[in-house]
């Protein structure tokens, strides 16, 4: 495409940035191709590529390449900052949410091939981070969990026994008995609910016993066909099966199958749950490293008033942090899922606070 006759200064800077945007973006998936292999590797090179056919574009537009370039944008150099420094899923979580904003939805020199190419971005960017999320789930699901159950329930602990006007050294000794309690309970907890998961799901495998055994069956395919119409397939595909094991049965061969409908599904259903010992292990040590943080104040030698409030302030970045973690990793907005930590957090521990207060004397 030739560029149009006379743009304007401002038509020209607004091609700029998207001729430095479209180099950022391509950048960030080129970064992240290093750090994969097979499928995942050749898809981001194949998006890297597409962005490179952008920025064709906008040199074309601009007439070769500009004197002087402005800089990208700032999530475009912080994603390409952390492509070369972090996992994938929390950049492919970021870039996820930029790729839904297309900047070209009203852009008319931006080519419809462009506007289609954006929108199909999005949706193969969110298929890679789904692929990361499902690999994270559930360890990570344990860790967000221990790490903010240990937060909030060990918040709500020191304010409440400090509301009732105790010793500081008191204080700290529940906290601290409140932890090792907390990530013990947090821990066996999820060993044993993820390994009566994995063990549930176990129990639910499809074997191929009645498979093996067909050839000394003495009766007819349409009774081998309810196992089948048993695990979920329809009659006829349960009778086609029946005869199709019947017969390679009675000719002595061994036949290899798929699984039935469903059963393919078993060993990813294992991967998401994740194991028994990294749920139980993560739990444990992220409810510690939440627990330790309402406690630090004390920890340090301050009491009454000055100590609430720091553990108040300790806690609130923390709340914070993991809230906007959950909110990129989910592919939600980072800032309203830290809000709502932070909300769900000191409302807890203002309740126990109440009480304190109410059963107690007040905070010295």
């Amino acid at each position: 495409m030739t560029a149009p006759d006379q743009p304007t200064a401002a038509e020209r800077r607004q091609w700029a940035r998207y001729l430095v945007e479209e180099r950022a973006e391509g950048a960030v998936y080129s970064r992240l191709a290093t750090r994969k292999s097979g499928e995942e590797r050749d898809i981001l090179l194949s998006l890297a590529e597409a962005e490179r056919r952008h920025e064709q574009h906008w040199l074309e537009m601009l007439g070769g390449e500009p004197a002087r370039l402005p800089k990208a944008g700032l999530r475009s150099r912080m994603l390409g900052w952390m492509a070369g420094r972090f996992g994938s899923i929390f950049v492919l979580a970021l870039a996820q949410s930029a790729e839904a904003r297309s900047p070209y939805d009203g852009e008319k020199h931006a080519t419809p091939a462009m506007r289609a190419d954006e929108k199909v971005h999005h949706e193969v960017v969110r298929g890679l981070a789904a692929r990361g999320r499902r690999r994270l789930s559930g360890s990570f699901r344990a860790a967000v969990f221990g790490a903010n159950d240990g937060l909030v329930s060990n918040l709500a602990l020191v304010l409440g026994i400090g509301a009732t006007g105790v010793s500081g050294g008191f204080v700290l000794f529940s906290g601290i008995a409140g932890l090792l309690a907390g990530a013990l309970s947090m821990g066996a907890g999820e060993f044993v609910s993820v390994r009566s998961q994995r063990e549930l799901l176990a129990a639910t495998e499809a074997s191929d016993d009645a498979d093996a055994t067909a050839g000394d069956l003495d009766i007819d395919a349409n009774e081998l066909a309810l196992v089948y119409r048993a695990r979920g397939m329809s009659a006829e595909e349960s009778l086609a099966r029946a005869e199709r094991v019947m017969t390679a049965a009675r000719e002595g061969a061994r036949r290899t199958t798929t699984g039935p409908v469903g059963a393919h599904n078993v060993h990813g259903d294992h991967d998401i749950v994740g194991s028994d010992w990294t749920a139980a292990i993560s739990s444990f040590l992220l409810f510690a490293s939440g627990a330790i943080v309402p406690v630090l104040p004390w920890i340090f030698g301050l009491t009454g008033l000055a100590a609430v409030l720091v553990a108040l302030l300790l806690v609130g970045l923390a709340l914070l942090v993991t809230g906007a973690m959950v909110g990129v990793l989910s592919g939600g907005p980072p800032l309203r899922r830290a809000l709502r930590q932070l909300a769900i957090g000191f409302g807890a521990a203002a309740i126990t606070y109440l009480l304190g207060l109410v059963f107690g004397v007040g905070v010295a």
